[in-house]
């Protein structure tokens, strides 16, 4: 049986490594890549692949929001997250928008097979040091975090927000008129208790809603 991996991520030259890597076993086929969250999902719809292999700052949606919109249209998918941020925050948010996998970019090399196959056959695998550290701070990673009181939309906008996009550009891209989108931007800080842009851009990079590119 082959194996059917998509890969997503923007960086080009890292998405031709994992695919050389992967491709060197003749049972792991990469069957598409793409450079944007959006992407992602679509095409994790439409092929239904085993396994993705996915970055988390992605340009439109970040890998954790694609893994929560991928996993529930395709819940036969198994999501392996591919970053180089490792904090207790950004696995937690991943494991919970239902990645089973979690790799360093670091160590992607010497892992990223054995993640796949771990993914595809049902089981979660967590690259090196990684299982450490939620261990070492589970106290704080069993905490529900600030993030999960947001609603997807809320989550939308907040996104859009630290984007640059004004309230009439969000609303073009959601569907939503522009007063919807300000009090939807009233209600995300007021949960967040957050009253100014930049500690709302800090929030949204250290949770995985956007890069700080």
């Amino acid at each position: 049986m082959v194996l059917r991996v998509l890969l997503a991520d923007d960086h080009g030259v890292l998405r031709d490594g994992v695919q050389r890597l992967l491709e060197a076993h003749s049972d792991i086929k990469v069957i598409s890549m793409v450079n944007d969250g959006h992407e992602a999902v679509a095409m994790a719809t439409q092929l239904r692949p085993d396994v993705v292999v996915m970055d988390i700052t992605m340009p439109g949606l970040s890998g954790i929001d694609a893994t929560r919109a991928m996993t529930e249209k395709v819940p036969s998918v198994g999501v392996v997250i591919l970053s180089m941020h490792s904090t207790v925050e950004l696995v937690r948010q991943a494991l919970l928008a239902g990645a089973r996998g979690y790799l360093l970019k670091e160590s992607a090399g010497r892992e990223v097979e054995k993640a796949v196959r771990a993914v595809a056959a049902g089981r979660r695998f967590l690259g090196a040091g990684i299982a450490d550290k939620i261990a070492a701070e589970f106290p704080y990673a069993a905490k529900r975090s600030d993030i999960d009181y947001l609603t997807p939309r809320e989550r939308d906008v907040l996104r859009l927000i630290v984007e640059g996009r004004s309230s009439a550009e969000a609303a073009a891209i959601l569907g939503l008129s522009p007063r919807s989108v300000e009090t939807y931007r009233s209600r995300v800080m007021g949960k967040l208790k957050i009253e100014d842009l930049s500690s709302l851009v800090k929030f949204a990079i250290r949770h995985g809603i956007t890069t700080a590119d």
